[in-house]
C-alpha cells in the first residue's frame, strides 16, 4: 500500500464525509490551542518579522482547516494590535497529502477573505494562503522560510506500512491483526517504532531547513501515557477493528488472507520516544510537552441523521471512517464498508459499556535552535 496515494479523509459532505465526521480532531484543536497561542506569543515578542511564514501540515478539508488558520490570525492580530503596531504579511502554507480534497478548500477561501476583511478591517495586512501538496516526510518549504509551523491530528501516520508487514509480504506475521496488540510477535512492535523513528527524525530534519532560528511548532497527535505499546490506550481501537474484519472472515465475507497481509501505516509513541528523537536530531528545544485524554467520540454529540440518534459507537465508527475508509477499500475492496463499519460500531459500544476508555493526545512545543 502506498500510503501517499491512498490516504485521504472523506470527501465532501455526506454522512460519511471527514468534514460531518471530525468532532474529534475539532475538540483536539480547541485544548491545544492555548499552547498554539502561548508559541506564537513569545515568537512574536522575540521578533516582529515584515514578512511571516506559517504552515499547518496534514491540514485536510473541512471546518477545522480554515478554523485552525482563522485562530492563528487572530493571536497574531490580537498580540500586533496590544504592541501597537502593524501585522506582518503573512504566507500561510496549507499541506497535505496529493489526493486531499483541496478544492474545497480553495473553494472557501473567498468567504474567508471577506470575513478577515469584515473583522479586521481594511488596514489588516496581505493574507497569502497556498496549497502545498506532499508528504511532510520530506521537504515542503524552501530555506528559512517558516516561522510557526502547526500540525493536529496526523503525525501519528506513518510515511509508509513498517518493511516486511505491508501487503507485498509473502506471509503476513501479524496474523489475525492489523496493528500492533499484545498477541504481536515482537518483531511486529520493533518494525513499528523503528519505522517511528525513521519517519519523525526525518520530519524533524526537514523543518529545520525550513524555519528560521528561533522559530517554532506545535505538534499535536494521539500517542500514548504509557511505554508499552501494546497498551489499550495505543491498540485497542485498531483491535476491535480487526475483530470485526476476522467475524466477517468466519463468515466467508472476507479472505483470512487479506487480513493477515493488511497493517495500519500508525503509530501512537510516548512522551519518551519523541523526547529521544528530538534530542538525537539535535535542531530543536523541547520547550513543552503535554498529554491530555479525549473521549473516543469527543465528549460532544453529533447531529442526529435521518434515522434518529446515534450511538457512542456509531459516532466513534463514523469519525473512524472517515479517516481510514481510502485505506481499508484500497485493500479489501469497497463492498464490505458499511457492514464492517456497523460491526465495528457494535463492538466499539458493547466496550464502552464496560469501560470508558479515551485516546491520549500529546502535545509539543519545540523551538528551532539558532
Amino acid at each position: 500500500m502506498e500510503v501517499v496515494q491512498v490516504l485521504h479523509m472523506n470527501k465532501g459532505e455526506g454522512e460519511t464525509s471527514y468534514a460531518k465526521n471530525s468532532k474529534v480532531q475539532s475538540k483536539i484543536i480547541s485544548i491545544t490551542k492555548t499552547v498554539t497561542e502561548e508559541a506564537i506569543i513569545e515568537l512574536l515578542c522575540k521578533n516582529l518579522p515584515e514578512s511571516m511564514g506559517i504552515a499547518d501540515l496534514g491540514c485536510s478539508s473541512g471546518p477545522n482547516t480554515l478554523t485552525v488558520i482563522s485562530e492563528i490570525i487572530d493571536i497574531i492580530y490580537s498580540k500586533c494590535s496590544n504592541l501597537g503596531c502593524p501585522t506582518p504579511e503573512l504566507r500561510i502554507c496549507l499541506n497535505d497529502l496529493y489526493s486531499n480534497d483541496f478544492n474545497d478548500v480553495f473553494g472557501s477561501l473567498p468567504a474567508f477573505y471577506n470575513k478577515l476583511k469584515e473583522e479586521k478591517g481594511t488596514d489588516f495586512g496581505q493574507c497569502f494562503i497556498t496549497g502545498v501538496p506532499g508528504s511532510f516526510y520530506g521537504r515542503l518549504f524552501p530555506r528559512k522560510s517558516m516561522h510557526f509551523v502547526h500540525s493536529s491530528s496526523s503525525l501519528h501516520w506513518l510515511s509508509q506500512v513498517p518493511s516486511g508487514l505491508d501487503s507485498k509480504a509473502s506471509t503476513g506475521i501479524n496474523k489475525g491483526r492489523i496493528y500492533i496488540s499484545k498477541t504481536s510477535p515482537q518483531s511486529v512492535l520493533d518494525s513499528y517504532m523503528l519505522q517511528f523513528q525513521k519517519d519523525f527524525s526525518l520530519f524533524l530534519k526537514s523543518r529545520s531547513n525550513e524555519i528560521v532560528p528561533g522559530g517554532c511548532m506545535v505538534l499535536s497527535f494521539t500517542g500514548r501515557k504509557s511505554m508499552d505499546p501494546t497498551s489499550i490506550e495505543s491498540c485497542h481501537q485498531w483491535e476491535l477493528l480487526a475483530q470485526a474484519l476476522m467475524n466477517m472472515v468466519s463468515e466467508g465475507l472476507v479472505p483470512e488472507e487479506k487480513v493477515d497481509t493488511f497493517n495500519a501505516p500508525y503509530y501512537g509513541p510516548c512522551a519518551e520516544e519523541l523526547e529521544l528523537e528530538v534530542q538525537k536530531e539535535g535542531s530543536f528545544i523541547m520547550d513543552r510537552l503535554e498529554a491530555f485524554e479525549i473521549d473516543w467520540d469527543g465528549g460532544v454529540d453529533m447531529p442526529n441523521t435521518i434515522n434518529g440518534t446515534l450511538s457512542s459507537g456509531q459516532r466513534v465508527a463514523k469519525a473512524i471512517r472517515a479517516v481510514i475508509e481510502s485505506m481499508l477499500e484500497s485493500h479489501f475492496g469497497r463492498d464490505i464498508m458499511d457492514d464492517l463499519f456497523q460491526r465495528h460500531a457494535d463492538l466499539v459500544d458493547k466496550h464502552l459499556a464496560k469501560t470508558r476508555t479515551k485516546y491520549t493526545n500529546l502535545v509539543i512545543h519545540l523551538v528551532r535552535k539558532g
